[in-house]
């Protein structure tokens, strides 16, 4: 017998910094987004606008098409003083 366990959940890692490009592009013309925060919720900000949303992380995986890598492999600083 040919026993079939449903398939896992592929879960896409991700990080803070990383870019990911969405299967439409938003309302300003862009189609990039900064990943700003990681959890069950995933913060995005437009790289075009810099409008910032949340997503749940399944939607946000469903729509994601492409996941670019920060170069540096860490959060970039924070501007602010």
């Amino acid at each position: 017998m040919d026993e079939r366990r449903p398939a896992t959940p592929r879960i896409l890692a991700l990080e803070v910094g990383d870019a990911v490009r969405l299967r439409r592009a938003h309302p300003c013309g862009g189609s990039v987004w900064r990943v700003t925060r990681i959890g069950a919720d995933v913060g995005i900000a437009c790289t075009t606008c810099g409008r910032r949303v949340m997503l749940e992380r399944r939607e946000l995986e469903r729509r994601v098409v492409a996941v670019e890598r920060s170069a540096s492999g860490r959060p970039p600083e924070d501007p602010r003083p």
